[in-house]
């Protein structure tokens, strides 16, 4: 929140703000909805560091909306949208995770089983399907146990898009607002007010799904790998969403970015041939690339193991040193996203 473990001990004796679970020896422990609230308590009474404490959308900033992407499996686009949509709402933010891989592993982290507990027409898919069987953005819209966190769950369902597309497009020659890459924002524009930052967790496949979150994007991630064939694989990536994009715009799309940024994912600092990638990255890229890289981390796989992300777990399940290096890492990458969103905003 930014204010001293003092302060809110003060406010706690003054029985103002949230009321805390008192522990042993005094400890007082907040959850995030009570944190969220001490935020609006501290915005209301000190107006002028409002936007500090409180950092939601104001009138006139527009929805962010963030893809994930990379057609190369591996490159951790999954484990970077789980943290970047957590962190954002460990920050303040409401938060939208649209899952658009039909492997829903997003939807499994946040404790949704795609075969089980997602119903047919659940999926963005329902908001985006061609035919009368279509339903509000509103309706695939799921709470997440993660306050803060709203998702769009995914799971096989999404893959109908990909088969639907090419026949709607030879049945409906000539009908430019019937595009099927404009329909992923149409459909994200209908629930606009709700949210301040959108992930998108793509696919690893450039497909029509994956063009339409690119077609929608405000901001684009390229997660890579600092691996020699990864970088190839990312160059390969670039050049055909380079081709495609210039087919959309031509038929009357608009990719207009706010960022395009390059995350050095699964980074081993201490692998000297992987330094030497990241270094030819920079190069390349220059400050296109995050300064801060996702490190690589045995803590972030256990965590994983039981559908967790380490905000959910303390320091001694996975071992003290390992979570605070991981916990740094993902710290810096989040901070980086998030003066990135508000430099859109003009603050």
């Amino acid at each position: 929140v930014g204010v001293s473990d003092g302060y809110l001990r003060q406010l706690s004796l003054d029985g103002q703000g949230p009321s805390p679970e008192l522990g042993t020896g005094g400890r007082r422990s907040y959850t995030l909805d009570q944190v969220n609230e001490l935020r609006t308590y501290l915005a209301e009474t000190r107006p002028k560091e409002a936007l500090r404490f409180w950092p939601r959308r104001r009138p006139g900033e527009k929805l962010q909306i963030i893809t994930v992407a990379n057609f190369k499996g591996g490159s951790a686009k999954t484990t970077t949208s789980l943290y970047l949509a957590q962190g954002l709402a460990l920050q303040g933010y409401r938060v939208l995770a649209i899952d658009l891989d039909p492997q829903a592993s997003l939807s499994t982290m946040f404790g949704y089983q795609p075969e089980f507990d997602i119903p047919e027409n659940a999926t963005l898919f329902g908001a985006i399907r061609y035919d009368g069987d279509r339903v509000p953005m509103k309706d695939v819209v799921r709470p997440t146990y993660f306050s803060g966190v709203s998702i769009v769950p995914g799971n096989l369902e999404l893959m109908e898009f990909e088969h639907q597309t090419p026949r709607h497009i030879i049945a409906n020659k000539g009908r430019p607002e019937d595009l099927f890459f404009r329909r992923v924002a149409t459909a994200i524009s209908e629930i606009d007010s709700d949210f301040d930052v959108v992930v998108i967790d793509c696919p690893p496949q450039l497909g029509f799904l994956t063009m339409g979150a690119l077609n929608a994007a405000t901001g684009m991630i390229v997660t890579i790998h600092p691996q020699m064939v990864d970088v190839a694989s990312m160059s390969q990536f670039l050049l055909m969403t380079s081709e495609l994009v210039s087919v959309i715009e031509d038929a009357g799309g608009k990719l207009d970015y706010d960022f395009l940024k390059f995350l050095v994912t699964r980074h081993d600092p201490r692998d000297v041939p992987e330094q030497e990638i990241v270094a030819l990255l920079r190069d390349l890229f220059g400050p296109d690339v995050f300064a801060a890289t996702a490190w690589k981390s045995t803590a972030i796989a256990n965590a994983g193991l039981t559908k967790q992300s380490l905000f959910e777990l303390s320091r001694g399940a996975v071992g003290r040193t390992v979570y605070e290096r991981a916990m740094e890492s993902i710290s810096a990458v989040n901070e980086e996203a998030i003066h990135l969103v508000n430099g859109v905003w003009g603050r």
